[in-house]
């Protein structure tokens, strides 16, 4: 019975064949091949995907054959035609010639190895036409033509290869319909409405795609070495909240797609025949000619005329898949995303074996941000063509995308050892492992990607954001002096460089560069927030709320870009503030008390680590700014310490002219009443004419000793912090409303997802030990809605002990958990304050947020509150005592302690919204500097100073951890009393902004 079907479809396929319906041959063909993959019918389909000329589909077909028959000299022929009239000459040339000698070596049919003969002879001639000349000298041979006309072709192994294998090893997709592409510059301008160079590359530079920054990832399918008239490259921007890297937004909006198939540049397309020109007027064959006239048209980027001969195709038969593929092309062109997979799911319902509708399909959906239904339809694709680079090369992106990166690490390692020539497959399995900590394997992707292609723009910039994300700033700035050389008209490169700056706090040259990239694309917000950023900074106010205005005035089309947009409304608010305080004494710079609680909580929302964007991490490389603030700020500390100390020595000396021990009176100061300049707006309390209020944060000359709480201290360090880097929200947490008392706070992850988050990963281990031992000493974890969960039975407390890695403990625990660890009170003999919590969150199906958490509730913060009046009241003791002015280093020691016993309170306080490890870093040495102590180092590579104190239990080992590094560093240095006053000599605010500012250039 299979044997009569079997006949049957040979007879339908000479029928077909003989009116030149080659779609239909080919569905035939797809049948026979699936169901007993011959040599011979699977060059059949070659033959008849080149009279469509889909050439790359007639390359895999060859490819396969030749698999099974490496001496089958018909298949180096048609390759090497396929590659010809693609432009791909010197490929075509080295296919006849490997041909050529399987011929010399293995019986051949004499026509044939005379024809591959004569095309080597005109190859290398160089003559431009080699394709035609010999054109009419193949045909298609049935499968018992073979044989009886001397072909040598036998069917081998042909009752062996069932469908599986063609499921594993046919690389031709099962619909026919792939369109070439026109030109990329010229689709893009079609797509996008506007020619906007910041989002897009020159095609004529390189023809690659989109380059991928932290606020919008942009996936292309294939390499430029692909058949362009077939399967073509796809740019898609999306945003949805799992469309970036390690850094996105968890917010929705409505969103505007790219869905570009982009062009293989090859010089062949102007002197193709084209395969209609042999048509005849029959009605099937007419039906033919409409649907390569409509590929036609979609190439030519007519897109409306090409949906209309779709139709016509469509109206006489509704069920033919090849043009609903077509139609769904066009539609996603226009972005009518909706109608073009409406248009490739009916075409999957008409041919479920069209693999190239599913492929289109997963396409559009992951253009619309649907990453779950496109992996599917992806994957599915790859039932139909197993071993398709090009699939491969798309899913791996989109998992890339959706931030599955160990599926995409796997799909595009894949993709390169099919198709080693994909450049682009390298450059996103670059960014792949590097989201998963395989930064060297990471590196050496992306070099291989420009080893390939030197003017790859796209992997020279993905190379510049590895190089910036690993704090290496000289080889960033070298590879865009790569892409600058290139294409200098280049917008994202100015702007990857003036985030560069910018990270560097060299905020002058940041505007420079961004200015140049907003004279190329006026409307990008990624520039004009960013310099916006830059002008706040260096206290150009007027510029910088012109930039604010303007990005608040753009229509956006991603929700990365209304994250930007709802943070320059917040950033104008803090500008226009700053600026009323332009000429007013630094110490009534007061964001704390001066804005609005409700603006701050929001404010600060806007960088929680889900929305948290690349601007916001200053301190991880080098940052003369940062510095510059850092080394004011501890001056001033040192300073205002030892007018503290001196007052609270000459207290000490003389007992009755004081009626309390320090620091038990009250520690703050009424203000003086005066008229508010503020300007700021909405987000500002200080609106009335007249308004009398209270603050921690003012401390001056006339203070008391005992006016110097430690929460004063700080403040000086934090008010630094604000002003230098003024895009951060900075603020303390008990100066929140609502948030304060549902426990708002810090959160840090070290793996979110599967992205193992580079500035904090290095510690996970010690995070991962510290955790299994808190939770062994405490048998019990708590839920995420703060439930107690009990270990203790099924030996699970076992199981947490010899636990791997975060997923171990989750597993063990079955649920969201977190655990708190303790800090030994010093100032409460056996009592334990609640440290960090350790918290494990299932992300996905396969990744987990493995961070660590501080609440401020009011209650912790009571508590810590008396632990760092206390610590605070020890040192001040400490100094004050006989030890007074020593320079003797030894007879510092109780003193060197008792500091670093108040910085580990403050690092497992946290009481900032963010910027608690710099401000206790700052308050540390200028403490140290008081005491007439001088750090002269640098911190040891890879230790983080609070990630110390965390990861301690006891402030003792705390202590004997740092004191390790830091106290040979230290020297006895009083030259510091010698410098001028920092608060006389910077009095406004605007002469800090300028001496922060003033070595930008």
């Amino acid at each position: 019975m299979a044997t009569s079907s079997a006949t049957s479809q040979r007879a339908e396929l000479a029928n077909h064949c003989s009116s030149k319906e080659w779609s239909k041959a080919i569905r035939i063909l797809d049948s026979l091949v699936s169901q007993n993959a011959s040599i011979q019918d699977i060059w059949n389909r070659a033959f008849c995907y080149s009279q469509l000329e889909l050439h790359k589909h007639v390359i895999k077909d060859c490819d396969r054959a030749l698999q099974l028959d490496s001496s089958l000299l018909q298949a180096y022929i048609l390759k090497g035609r396929a590659l010809s009239a693609l432009g791909r000459n010197t490929d075509a040339l080295l296919v006849w010639e490997h041909g050529y000698e399987q011929a010399q070596h293995h019986s051949s049919d004499l026509r044939q190895l005379l024809e591959i003969e004569e095309l080597l002879t005109t190859a290398k001639q160089g003559k431009e036409n080699m394709l035609h000349e010999a054109h009419g000298s193949i045909t298609l041979q049935s499968e018992s033509d073979s044989l009886s006309n001397g072909n040598v072709i036998e069917n081998k192994k042909q009752d062996n290869l069932g469908a599986e294998d063609e499921s594993c090893t046919n690389n031709g997709d099962k619909s026919v319909i792939l369109l070439k592409s026109a030109d990329k510059v010229d689709l893009e301008s079609e797509l996008n409405g506007e020619d906007r160079e910041s989002n897009r590359f020159d095609g004529q530079v390189n023809g690659s795609p989109d380059v991928i920054d932290k606020l919008s990832y942009n996936s292309e399918s294939c390499n430029d070495s692909s058949d362009a008239s077939e399967s073509c490259e796809k740019v898609f921007t999306n945003s949805s909240e799992s469309s970036k890297s390690a850094d996105v937004t968890g917010i929705r909006t409505k969103t505007s797609n790219k869905f570009v198939f982009t062009h293989e540049k090859h010089e062949a397309r102007k002197n193709k025949k084209s395969g209609v020109a042999r048509v005849s007027k029959t009605k099937s064959i007419s039906v033919d000619f409409r649907l390569s006239r409509g590929i036609a048209e979609v190439n030519e980027g007519n897109y409306g005329h090409a949906i209309s001969l779709f139709d016509q195709i469509l109206k006489e038969d509704p069920a033919y898949p090849e043009a609903l593929i077509g139609r769904g092309t066009a539609y996603a062109f226009k972005r009518e995303l909706d109608s073009a997979i409406a248009d490739f799911t009916k075409a999957i319902q008409f041919n479920p074996s069209a693999g190239e509708a599913w492929k289109r399909r997963g396409q559009a959906r992951a253009a619309l941000g649907e990453f779950v239904e496109a992996i599917e339809d992806l994957t599915k694709a790859l039932d139909f063509e197993s071993n398709s680079a090009d699939i491969l090369h798309e899913r791996g992106i989109v998992n890339f995308k959706f931030k599955e990166f160990n599926a995409a690490v796997e799909d595009l390692s894949a993709c390169v050892q099919l198709d080693s020539d994909n450049k682009s497959a390298y450059t996103y399995l670059g960014l792949a492992l590097s989201a998963i900590g395989e930064y060297k394997k990471a590196e050496e992707a992306h070099l291989k990607a420009l080893q390939l292609d030197r003017h790859f723009l796209e992997a020279w910039a993905h190379l510049t954001q590895f190089y910036q994300e690993l704090s290496n700033p000289a080889k960033a700035q070298e590879c865009l002096s790569q892409v600058i050389q290139i294409d200098g008209r280049f917008a994202r490169a100015y702007h990857l460089r003036g985030l560069l700056f910018h990270a560097m706090g060299e905020h002058r040259k940041a505007i420079k560069d961004l200015t140049m990239g907003l004279t190329i694309d006026g409307a990008n917000i990624e520039c004009l927030y960013l310099r916006a950023s830059c002008y706040h900074a260096v206290g150009q106010y007027k510029e910088a709320i012109k930039d604010y205005d303007a990005a608040l005035d753009l229509e956006l089309d991603s929700m990365d870009k209304f994250v930007l947009q709802c943070l320059a409304f917040y950033q104008k608010e803090i500008a226009l503030y700053t600026a009323s305080k332009f000429s007013s004494e630094f110490c009534w710079f007061d964001i704390d008390g001066d804005i609005d609680p409700l603006f701050k909580e929001y404010w600060c929302k806007r960088l929680h680590p889900k929305n948290k964007i690349q601007y916001d991490c200053p301190g991880f490389l080098p940052n003369r700014r940062q510095h510059r603030m850092a080394g004011f700020a501890a001056i001033e500390i040192a300073q205002k310490v030892s007018k503290a100390w001196r007052s609270l020595k000459a207290e000490l000396k003389c007992p009755n002219k004081g009626n309390s021990r320090y620091g038990k009176r009250a520690r703050r100061r009424e203000r003086l009443n005066m008229p508010s300049q503020n300007r700021g707006g909405a987000g500002c309390s200080t609106s009335t004419a007249m308004e009398t209020s209270t603050s921690h944060g003012i401390v001056d000359d006339r203070s008391s000793s005992r006016s110097m709480s430690w929460q004063d201290l700080y403040t000086l360090a934090v008010r630094w912090r604000q002003i230098s880097e003024p895009c951060d929200p900075v603020v303390w947490v008990n100066k929140l409303s609502e948030e304060f008392n549902s426990g708002f706070g810090s959160h840090t992850p070290m793996i979110l997802g599967q992205a193992k988050v580079v500035r904090y990963f290095p510690n996970y281990e010690r995070t991962l030990d510290i955790a299994k031992t808190v939770i062994k000493e405490r048998t019990y974890v708590y839920s995420k809605t703060d439930q107690i969960i009990h270990l203790l039975k099924d030996g699970k407390l076992e199981e947490v002990v010899h636990a791997k890695s975060c997923s171990d403990l989750y597993n063990i625990v079955g649920e969201d958990f977190w655990s708190a660890t303790w800090c030994n009170s010093t100032a409460f003999e056996g009592k334990q304050l609640e440290g960090t919590r350790i918290t494990i969150v299932k992300m996905g199906e396969h990744g987990f947020d493995f961070s660590i958490r501080t609440p401020c509730t009011p209650a912790r913060w009571e508590d810590y509150d008396a632990e760092m009046t206390m610590a605070w009241e020890t040192l001040c003791n400490a100094y004050c005592g006989e030890n007074y002015g020593s320079t003797d280093f030894d007879a510092l020691e109780n003193v060197r302690d008792a500091i670093l016993r108040m910085t580990y309170y403050w690092y497992n306080f946290m009481p900032l919204s963010r910027g608690s490890a710099v401000v206790g870093l700052v308050v540390m040495l200028g403490l140290l500097l008081a005491a007439n102590m001088e750090f002269t180092g640098s911190l040891p590579q890879g230790l983080q100073v609070d990630w110390e104190a965390i990861l301690n239990l006891d402030p003792d080992s705390f202590v004997d951890s740092v004191k390790s590094w830091l106290y040979p560093s230290l020297k006895v240095n009083t030259s510091w009393k010698d410098y001028p006053d920092v608060a006389s000599t910077f009095s406004t605010t605007g002469s800090v902004v300028a001496a922060l500012s003033s070595s930008d250039d």
